[in-house]
């Protein structure tokens, strides 16, 4: 009988999307303490200089992907034929990979201006996931799969001072006069 490690390797490799660790264990009738540890395990064995195929996370869903060391390959068989990013754009996508998942109001609050059209294009570029969060009554906005195996990490808090800017002090006292329909700071 296979391993739990071989199974969800065979579920993530047929799945078109991320796939959540809810529905790996519903898919599998196994323990979330279970199916985490075998993920563990499976990323450590996948995620090494030599094999072609890493598993990346967004927290929650977890992905197949190819070596970000063989990113070359992969643009010389794709083109990108939406061109590079704006500035504007990358100051979103920024913002989201750090701050994520997080909401339109909480974008436009750090930036200062309407951000609409941007978070389009970035959905449409596959670089970020819109998802319902019942705790804010609003879509929030995280770093696409997609987008975390551009950038070649396994994770997001791989990002730079990840850390450091995901709890900026600053940035939770404006979000926090934001929600409390305070004025920006």
């Amino acid at each position: 009988m296979p391993s739990l490690e071989t199974k969800i390797e065979s579920l993530l490799f047929l799945a078109t999307k991320p796939l959540s660790v809810s529905a790996m264990i519903k898919a599998l009738g196994a323990t979330g303490t279970d199916v985490t540890a075998a993920l563990l395990t499976l990323a450590e064995q996948r995620n090494t200089e030599n094999s072609g195929i890493h598993l990346t996370n967004t927290g929650e869903d977890w992905q197949l992907v190819t070596n970000p060391a063989c990113a070359e390959l992969g643009e010389k068989l794709v083109k990108d034929e939406d061109g590079e990013l704006t500035r504007p754009s990358l100051e979103a996508l920024t913002i989201i990979a750090y701050r994520g998942p997080v909401t339109k109001p909480e974008i436009e609050a750090i930036r200062g201006v309407n951000c609409t059209l941007i978070l389009r294009n970035l959905l449409m570029r596959g670089l970020i996931e819109e998802k319902e969060d019942s705790l804010k009554g609003q879509s929030v906005f995280s770093l696409s799969m997609e987008a975390v195996r551009f950038l070649g990490i396994h994770d997001v808090r791989e990002l730079p001072s990840y850390e450091e800017l995901h709890q900026n002090a600053k940035i939770e006292k404006l979000l926090t006069s934001l929600s409390a329909g305070g004025e920006s700071v």
